[in-house]
């Protein structure tokens, strides 16, 4: 039994921000070092971020990304160093560069590319075709990059044929619910196919639409996690692991000839390497790592929007924000996420009465500004309202008032918010929630505006319970006034106005939206579920007809299997019609 120092250093890196990156990485690096670490893994394209596309395009930038690889090389001394950077060899590599006592021992390329929702690897890289193992203090030790551990018969497979006992896994795995529990049944499955230990280091942070959870972690041969990170949080994570050979042998001998990765497994070169043999420890011991604490899918979903909110904000070179607070659920919620994202004192709310607006709406507005500590500014459009009605008049005469009149109100808020922004430089964050989007029950160029859509990929009834969530945690005074959660969803841009006037009700219109959306259901598959056929026709020829609507919107945190956006590309001209 060997003892192995392991450090993983789940960190934030920027997209672009070489020198920050190098940064960051060398502290890291510094700190791991310090504790008696054989080896620190970063995650996936750490020295550019993830995913970098088409700066990927740019040679100054993979120059400059190549250069800054070569400085953290070198201060890789009395330590193994694990980092993932974009290789240039005649083609683009995304690749990891292994290096010890200030020297690069080897670099890996990726083998299997992803190309399917947010990713796009194959745009831009080509594939790798070499596996290695390192002898790295007694242990033998291999490298993959993310997709390349969720095939049985991947890299993995020639790494445990060369001998592999410790199989350090790099990503850059974005969040969506419930995709921690397939990260760790997928390596429950690699470790005990195996017979390896199995070091899953994940990157943390927002970037664009995406948010990385971090949520990195350890296996024994066995399949049992034995360490794990913080979610949603830099963490530098040092492990000391009793590499049993024993159990890895009892492991592989137990694996039918069936079965077995030796088998059939495919054709690829593995290299070995010695680094250093192994010598008996005298390293101090290590502080027991603390675990995090298990949480539910909503609270989950609740740090999930608050990192990607942060980052984006901060990222983007912003300190303040400003949302419309029309006293409505979703304007709350998205207040909260920013006030625990940013603090209270960068957040403005701006409540923007109109003569259809309730006296009720007003002061849950008030009330949740003064619950949650944050300035609320009060401009009434009546009298831009009527303004812009006296000058449609002539053109409007002789007209049914509808829809154009009602929504000349958020696209008159839209105005003041974003004149605000542009006068103090600060970011406006649309409300708009998922199921809106979906059905286009939303204004362009009015509730739609600003620079970042909180809660874009959230659907109704998950604001609903994320709302029920916040006012059940924290202080005893409810943060989200409870007539907000009481009340009939409306716009108030006519009396009487309810979202359900023009939608069917959310608890049953979501699960239409998820199947249609993120399942890919047909129209005859959704029907034979048990929902009315008239509705679901309506829910999908209103999603359909409003891509063009959604192409236009800010971007948002994706927390869904399928968010609008990246995750899902369809034409704006689109004449296909489901019978």
């Amino acid at each position: 039994m060997h003892s192995f120092r392991l450090a993983l250093a789940q960190i934030n890196p920027i997209v672009g921000d070489l020198q920050g990156n190098k940064k960051q990485i060398l502290h890291y690096i510094n700190l791991a070092r310090s504790n008696g670490a054989d080896l620190v893994a970063f995650p996936e394209m750490s020295v550019t971020g993830y995913p970098a596309e088409d700066l990927l395009y740019k040679p100054s930038f993979i120059k400059e990304n190549l250069d800054v690889t070569r400085e953290i090389v070198r201060a890789s001394k009395n330590i193994v160093s694990v980092v993932g950077f974009v290789d240039l060899d005649e083609n683009l590599y995304n690749a990891a560069a292994i290096s010890s006592e200030g020297n690069l021992i080897d670099i890996y390329h990726k083998i299997h590319l992803p190309n399917y929702g947010v990713f796009d690897e194959d745009r831009y890289f080509n594939v790798g075709n070499t596996a290695s193992v390192y002898k790295i203090n007694g242990v033998t030790v291999g490298v993959t990059i993310c997709e390349d551990s969720w095939y049985q018969l991947g890299p993995m497979a020639s790494q445990e044929k060369a001998g592999a006992e410790l199989i350090i896994n790099i990503n850059a795995s974005p969040y969506e619910t419930g995709k921690q529990i397939i990260r760790e049944q997928t390596m429950f499955a690699r470790a005990n196919e195996h017979g390896l230990y199995i070091a899953y280091v994940n990157a943390v942070g927002g970037q664009d639409e995406l948010v990385f959870d971090g949520s990195s972690f350890v296996l024994d041969p066995t399949g049992t996690i034995v360490c794990r990170a913080k979610r949603f949080e830099e963490d530098l994570v040092i492990f000391d692991l009793n590499i049993n050979s024993m159990l890895i042998s009892k492991i592989r001998n137990e694996k039918s000839p069936k079965n077995s990765s030796f088998s059939s497994q495919p054709s690829r070169t593995c290299k070995f390497f010695q680094i250093s043999e192994y010598r008996k420890s005298n390293k101090s011991e290590l502080v027991p790592h603390s675990e995090p604490t298990p949480i539910s899918e909503t609270e989950e979903i609740y740090q999930a929007l608050v990192a990607g909110t942060l980052d984006y904000v901060r990222k983007s070179g912003f300190e303040k924000v400003i949302i419309g607070l029309s006293g409505g659920i979703d304007s709350a919620l998205t207040a909260c996420i920013a006030t625990d994202a940013l603090g209270p004192d960068n957040v403005i709310g701006v409540s923007m009465p109109s003569r259809f607006s309730s006296q009720g709406s007003i002061l849950d507005a008030q009330e949740l500004s003064q619950n949650l500590g944050i300035n609320l500014w009060s401009i009434p459009i009546e009298e831009a309202h009527q303004a812009y009605m006296d000058i449609l008049e002539e053109p409007f005469a002789e007209t049914d008032s509808g829809i154009a009149e009602e929504n000349l109100q958020p696209r008159i808020r839209g105005t003041i918010l974003m004149a605000i922004s542009n006068k103090f430089g600060w970011m406006v964050l649309a409300t708009g929630n998922k199921s809106e989007m979906a059905m286009g029950y939303a204004t362009l160029y009015g509730d739609m505006a600003g620079g970042f859509a909180v809660l874009k990929d959230v659907p109704k009834t998950t604001v609903y319970k994320l709302a029920e969530f916040i006012n059940l945690t924290g202080s005893s005074i409810p943060k989200i006034p409870q007539s907000t959660l009481n009340k009939p969803p409306s716009a108030e841009l006519k009396p009487g106005q309810t979202d359900q006037d023009s939608l069917p009700p959310y608890e049953i219109l979501d699960p239409i939206l998820k199947n249609y959306i993120e399942e890919d259901l047909s129209f005859g598959d959704i029907v034979s579920l048990g929902y009315d056929e008239s509705m679901v026709r309506n829910v999908i020829a209103a999603v359909d007809r409003n891509e063009y609507k959604r192409r236009q919107a800010p971007p948002g945190v994706k927390i869904s299997p399928k968010a609008f956006g990246k995750d899902r590309r369809l034409p704006i001209v689109n004449h296909y019609k489901q019978t």
